[in-house]
């Protein structure tokens, strides 16, 4: 008892009290302590006033922390820290100003912040955020929404490609281009040797996409990145695309997906991960299965089941599904990620690697053509 007490102090107490209290934190607790110091430890700065020694006003730093005090802390602590952080670490006035925020450049960290923050925002500022957050979104569909429907439908095109159509389904472009050496100068005209067409134009569904996306606090501009690609593909008619998010428990966003800023703010970032419990979610979801492509977003620290997350994976896997885990979609550098779990994943033929948003619709063409993923990543991803 009195070892744990005295734990318990040289938490509340700091890094400075290690040498009264005797106590030498483990692993997991000095990663606690590091959340408590990053809000409540003080330094002095070369001005000689107080400042918040720790997170700063680094964005991605604020929302990783936030997913970190959710792992570590009940909800009711959570709250006051939260409420603390808002206070103590340069973002209040932000945050109680709908004007400043409204001026400040947004970018995809912001909006990792606001999302993360959503719970203890003002609501005289929530419209405000949600204005940023749409800026955001409008931009990054400006630069990607475009591309990955032109590379999602040509692979569906080229999927759905017959050498026997009706004639109503003559792709007579590439038809004319596969023939041009069977020209007769006689007759002053092309003579098909074969007809290329679509074997479908009635726009039915012919892809499942499921995206499954881990809130956790260090996800958070996969999250982003991920809620927009969601909605982008869920306006493509012949394609079946469902959005969940995960943490420990797990939200199907799919009614939300005409609307990427209604996703990112039905996303709780932070709290623990079950990858199990998603990909069950996510396997009552195929009917379809060799029809059907997964893509499980996570950096694979599993607080589940370890055991049955991969027997489900396996399985999912096994039934013919296209199940690919994405370590981050970001454009940030090299992630943070459970080894151990992407190899095991790996090694049940599971493509396990991080990529960039830019790759991402080239990614999923390939994975409607039914190519190899690995080799892809491999070719793609240097």
């Amino acid at each position: 008892m009195n070892d744990e007490r005295m734990r318990r102090w040289r938490l509340v107490l700091g890094g400075e009290a290690e040498p009264e209290t005797g106590t030498t934190l483990s692993a997991e607790d000095r990663s606690v302590d590091a959340a408590l110091a990053a809000l409540y430890d003080a330094a002095e700065g070369e001005s000689g006033t107080q400042r918040a020694s720790g997170l700063g006003s680094s964005a991605p730093r604020v929302a990783r922390w936030l997913g970190d005090i959710r792992q570590y802390f009940p909800s009711t602590v959570v709250q006051v820290m939260q409420r603390d952080a808002v206070e103590r670490l340069g973002i209040t006035r932000m945050l109680m100003e709908p004007e400043l925020l409204g001026a400040v450049e947004p970018d995809v960290h912001l909006v990792s912040t606001l999302l993360a923050l959503n719970e203890v925002m003002p609501e005289e500022t929530k419209q405000t955020a949600r204005d940023v957050v749409g800026r955001v979104v409008a931009q990054l569909e400006a630069r990607l929404a475009e591309r990955t429907r032109a590379a999602v439908t040509g692979a569906l095109d080229r999927a759905g490609r017959t050498s026997r159509p009706r004639h109503s389904d003559i792709d007579w472009d590439r038809t004319i281009r596969a023939n041009l050496k069977h020209f007769s100068p006689a007759l002053g005209t092309i003579v098909p040797d074969r007809l290329v067409g679509y074997a479908r134009r009635n726009h039915s569904v012919q892809r499942d996409i499921v995206l499954a996306i881990d809130q956790s606090g260090s996800m958070a501009e996969s999250v982003v990145y991920a809620s927009l690609f969601g909605a982008v593909l869920g306006s493509i008619r012949t394609l079946r695309t469902s959005l969940v998010v995960f943490d420990t428990a797990v939200v199907d966003l799919t009614d939300q997906l005409e609307d990427p800023v209604d996703v990112l703010f039905g996303t709780q970032l932070g709290g623990g991960t079950d990858i199990n419990r998603a990909l069950a979610y996510c396997e009552d979801l195929v009917t379809k299965p060799a029809d059907t492509v997964v893509v499980l977003i996570s950096d694979l620290y599993e607080g589940g089941v370890r055991e049955e997350m991969l027997r489900r994976a396996r399985s999912l896997v096994e039934s013919g599904v296209q199940l690919i885990a994405l370590l981050a979609l970001a454009d940030s550098g090299t992630p943070s990620y459970d080894a151990e779990n992407a190899a095991a994943l790996a090694d049940l033929g599971v493509p396990t690697f991080a990529c960039t948003p830019d790759l991402f619709p080239d990614l999923m063409a390939a994975a409607i053509r039914h190519e190899d993923i690995t080799n892809w990543a491999a070719t793609n991803l240097t």
